[in-house]
C-alpha cells in the first residue's frame, strides 16, 4: 500500500537579502497550517533558545550517527558546527496535513526534490541587482570585499532559477506572498 502524504512540501530558495524569512513569516501568519521545519545543529543553544523550538541541538557525535544512519535531507558544516534538516522532522508535519516550508540554499533544494519529487521549489528574485545589492547593504555594516563576495555567491545563485519550477519576483512583499500562497494551493 502506497503511504499517501497529506500535507505540502515547498522549497523557497533565493540570494541573501531577497526576503526569504520576511515572505515566509508572512506565509505562517496568513495560514497556520504552514509551517517551517526546526533543524538540528551541533552548536550551542544560545540564551533563550529551546531544544526542538529553535533547534534540535545534538552532540558531534549524535549528529554524524545520525548522518551516517542517512537521517538527514540535508546537512552542511559551517564555522565548525554541523546544521542539517531532519527527515522524521518534514514526514511528521507533511503526515499531518501541513504545508512545509523548507528555506533552503540552491545546492540543498535539488536534493530535497530528489527525495521528496512531489515537492514545489521557488525561486525568489530580487526586483533588480541593485536593490539586492541595498538589501545586503542594509543588514549592517561591512567592507566592500565582503559586500563584493556577498553579491558574487547571489549572482552565481541567481543563474540557477531556471532549476526550479517557479520563479517568484519580491518587488512588493504584499504580492510576493500572494504569489507563494497561490503556489502553495495548486
Amino acid at each position: 500500500m502506497e503511504n499517501l502524504i497529506k500535507g505540502n512540501l515547498l522549497v523557497l530558495s533565493g540570494p541573501s537579502g531577497c526576503g526569504k524569512n520576511t515572505v515566509l513569516d508572512a506565509l505562517m501568519a496568513k495560514d497556520d497550517a504552514i509551517c517551517q521545519t526546526v533543524s538540528a545543529t551541533t552548536r550551542a543553544a544560545r540564551v533563550g533558545e529551546r531544544n526542538g523550538v529553535d533547534y534540535y541541538f545534538l552532540s558531534e557525535k549524535d549528529f554524524l550517527h545520525r548522518v551516517e544512519n542517512d537521517e538527514f535531507v540535508e546537512y552542511v558544516k559551517y564555522a565548525n558546527r554541523y546544521y542539517g534538516t531532519l527527515k522524521s522532522e518534514i514526514d511528521s508535519n507533511l503526515n499531518s496535513g501541513k504545508t512545509v516550508v523548507m528555506v533552503i540554499e540552491v545546492n540543498g533544494a535539488q536534493n530535497i526534490k530528489r527525495l521528496y519529487p512531489q515537492a514545489k521549489t521557488i525561486f525568489l528574485m530580487p526586483p533588480s541587482p541593485d536593490l539586492l545589492r541595498d538589501r545586503i547593504l542594509g543588514r549592517g555594516e561591512m567592507d566592500a570585499e565582503e559586500l563584493d563576495r556577498r553579491l558574487s555567491i547571489a549572482m552565481k545563485e541567481m543563474e540557477k532559477k531556471d532549476d526550479y519550477d517557479f520563479i517568484v519576483i519580491n518587488d512588493e512583499l504584499d504580492k510576493a506572498v500572494e504569489d507563494v500562497y497561490k503556489i502553495i494551493n495548486l
